[in-house]
């Protein structure tokens, strides 16, 4: 723990992991841009990640892309910023961007901030997900619900992770949906048009087409 905590805590790889935090995969020059730092310096931070297994890399062509080996490293790193926001509050204040993140963003594969949230709320109200304080179910009415609107369930319990998880949100310090479930709800928004990435950023646009379909199918007005 003190070793993963040590390699976390510096600011340079720190900035490295939250770029990563939306689920892609980044080149070392752009993680050397997010980290501040010259790319020498970066393939050594990327070098120490890769050792303690907090990121992967693939080759495509001629580059080479890196990413969080899982979801499990996006978990703790959102735990750590909510412990975090729990401290000694700092005098920075607040920019359009925190607004953005805190609005709606991605965590890791699934949605974060008030977007997030909301889906949560609206879907535990409507008795579709059952969260409990280290996993979650899915109801039969909920299944029902989610693939009508075109959520592939039957994949998402494929895949070799939970399936249904509450996620600690940083910034609402509520519950949002993780684990297969939310990556699967998340990529069909995605599919839908209903969200885009913000360039640079974990930040997610929600479109004038997402705005409708939010409130259609969760009665949330975001």
């Amino acid at each position: 723990m003190a070793e993963v905590a040590a390699l976390v805590g510096d600011p340079a790889r720190a900035n490295i992991l939250c770029a990563l935090l939306d689920g892609r995969a980044l080149t070392a020059t752009e993680l050397a841009y997010a980290a501040g730092v010259s790319a020498q310096t970066t393939s050594g931070h990327l070098s120490k990640l890769r050792g303690a297994r907090l990121i992967d890399v693939c080759k495509q062509g001629r580059h080479r892309y890196y990413r969080l080996t899982g979801a499990h490293v996006g978990q703790m790193l959102e735990s750590i910023m909510a412990v975090a926001l729990t401290g000694p509050p700092r005098l920075q204040p607040r920019s359009k961007a925190d607004d953005l993140i805190r609005h709606a963003r991605t965590c890791y594969d699934h949605f974060a901030g008030e977007l997030g949230v909301g889906i949560a709320d609206r879907l535990i109200a409507c008795d579709c997900v059952v969260l409990g304080n280290e996993a979650g179910e899915v109801t039969e009415a909920g299944a029902a619900f989610l693939t009508e609107l075109g959520v592939d369930l039957s994949a998402a319990r494929a895949r070799r992770r939970v399936f249904c998880r509450p996620c600690v949100d940083w910034t609402e310090r509520r519950p949002h949906i993780g684990g297969a479930v939310g990556a699967a709800l998340a990529n069909r928004c995605f599919e839908l048009g209903w969200v885009e990435r913000v360039r640079d950023s974990r930040a997610l646009n929600i479109t004038p087409t997402g705005r409708r379909g939010f409130m259609e199918a969760f009665e949330l007005s975001v």
